[in-house]
């Protein structure tokens, strides 16, 4: 009985062999068994293949947000009806394994082989004129950027979803950062047409310097009449004619417009538009991590085969010098210990010079120290000399005019002196002057 392994590792061998045999994509046939759109934009399907018998074939299906928009523009586009259950479908798939749910297709692209259905008439006159003019999907020619980051937004403070985008954007919980510039114009109304129509125009003047990823028309729903405005041909054609990629978010599925026909792309709402942004980011960022995954494989792969030769090169090594290292280390050992007899016997020679500098050091210190003290009392007896209080116990006097002394002021006859003996003051007149 073979080794048991886990579950997990399983899965990984799994996803390992997947990875490694099977193209990076395929067309498959299928029939939609079952089509569920999700809030944040993406699509999930079950695929069948069915014969007499029933169903002999299913598997899940994903079509994630930023490429469900684009598949499902051009396949109503040319169909005329939405992708839903009971259709086959001819669909671009890559064979997608997860450790926790299994194996599913990616869908990347369906092709759409029918058109069905015919709109109104004078919307379809209008649409007919922008095909014959080549203008019908001259937007959709852009490729929209791996990440847009600087938004040329055209729509109305007044507008029902204008502060639902700003914010989602804003705040989103990614930490994504979009730089939106709005543009000002009525979303109904008789002027609503021009206005739009300006705000295009004021956009590519600024294109040059502003350097803008694309133009997001936004209003938030609203009666049928009063989206009017969006079926007009002008409008039209300077959507189709617009110098970036056109996204609306005009109103919900049942209002679609001819300006949400010709743009580069038509979501239902703005905070939809605002989630397709958004998971533009959350693509390009799950591809960086795919191909991080990737490099990190064929980074291991290498590595492990170097990792192999490396050892059978050590291994040589070892067996062709492990005489000559163990001769360098005896070597080496008694090298060591002749270093390290010096070093002791260096070592003690110092520490007895130590000693003896301290010894030294310590009578220096002593001898300087009494001498000090010698100096200090002969100061101090010759301050004590220099006192005016020890000479007048000797019997001397101090004798000042005006607090001055004598010997340092001038006197003459009349001026009242004092006399300071040890215990008296004495004060007196000078009656004569004799010269000494």
């Amino acid at each position: 009985m073979q080794q048991a392994i886990t579950l997990a590792a399983l899965n990984e061998q799994i996803k390992q062999t997947l990875d490694a045999n099977l193209l990076p994509s395929y067309w498959v046939i299928a029939e939609i068994g079952e089509l569920r759109d999700s809030v944040k934009g993406h699509a999930y399907l079950d695929l069948v293949e069915k014969a007499s018998s029933g169903i002999v074939a299913k598997m899940r299906g994903n079509i994630w947000s930023y490429t469900y928009q684009t598949i499902r523009r051009k396949f109503e586009s040319v169909t005329g009806t939405p992708l839903q259950s009971g259709m086959n479908i001819l669909a671009l798939v890559t064979v997608q394994f997860h450790e926790l749910y299994g194996i599913s297709l990616v869908i990347k692209d369906i092709d759409a082989n029918f058109t069905l259905g015919e709109r109104a008439r004078k919307r379809q006159e209008i649409i007919d004129r922008l095909k014959a003019e080549g203008l019908f999907d001259q937007n959709k020619q852009f490729v929209l950027p791996k990440v847009s980051q600087k938004i040329a937004l055209i729509s109305s403070v007044t507008a029902a979803g204008y502060g639902d985008f700003v914010n989602q954007l804003t705040e989103n919980p990614y930490g994504y950062r979009v730089h939106v510039r709005f543009f000002q114009a009525s979303m109904q109304g008789n002027n609503a047409v021009s206005e739009i129509i300006g705000a295009i125009d004021r956009v590519e003047e600024l294109q040059l310097t502003e350097g803008f990823d694309m133009v997001v028309l936004i209003r938030g729903g609203g009666a049928q009449t009063d989206l009017d405005c969006f079926d007009a041909y002008e409008l039209a054609k300077t959507i189709a004619n617009a110098a970036l990629p056109v996204v609306t978010g005009i109103g919900h599925d049942r209002d679609e417009s001819i300006a949400d026909l010709v743009a580069h792309t038509r979501l239902k709402t703005p905070t939809a538009v605002a989630s397709f942004i958004l998971s533009g980011f959350q693509e390009y960022e799950d591809s960086l991590r795919r191909q991080m995954v990737y490099v990190e494989r064929y980074t291991q792969k290498k590595l492990n085969l170097a990792s192999e030769r490396l050892l059978g090169n050590v291994h040589l090594l070892k067996n062709l010098f492990y005489g000559k290292v163990s001769g360098e280390k005896n070597k080496l050992d008694s090298s060591a210990q002749k270093t390290l007899r010096l070093s002791l016997h260096k070592l003690e020679k110092k520490r007895i010079q130590v000693t003896n500098l301290q010894f030294y050091l310590k009578k220096s210190s002593s001898i300087r120290l009494q001498q000090s003290l010698l100096k200090l009392e002969q100061y101090e007896k010759t301050i004590r000399r220099s006192d005016p209080v020890y000479l007048l116990s000797k019997g001397y006097t101090r004798t000042e005019k005006d607090g001055v002394p004598l010997h340092k002021t001038r006197i003459q006859s009349g001026d009242t002196i004092v006399t300071y003996s040890p215990n008296k003051k004495i004060t007196s007149q000078i009656k004569k002057i004799d010269t000494a």
